[in-house]
């Protein structure tokens, strides 16, 4: 059994593993010295990657959108707050 065939049972432990597997795969298979059999199990463990960066983006994606709704607002500097108009503090 390949690496590759190996692994496809296993779930990525991250975006990060999931991509850097997927780069892998990739070069090996533009090598094109992989056996009929072995670029069919690769493509087929690329296109789970695939699927899991995909998702994992999305999710993120949304997260951010969340966020944006509460936080982002139009940026308007506070005169009083403008260096050089606050007083100082001396020992």
């Amino acid at each position: 059994m390949s690496d590759i065939a190996s692994k496809s049972a296993l779930a990525p432990s991250s975006f990060e593993a999931a991509l850097a597997e997927l780069e892998t795969i990739v070069t090996t298979m533009e090598s094109g010295q992989l056996p009929l059999a072995e670029s069919l199990a690769a493509y087929k463990r690329g296109a789970e990657l695939l699927q899991y960066c995909q998702s994992a983006l999305k999710d993120a994606q949304q997260q951010v959108q969340i966020l944006e709704r509460g936080v982002l607002k139009s940026f308007e500097p506070d005169d009083a707050a403008a260096p050089g108009t606050g007083e100082v503090d001396e020992p």
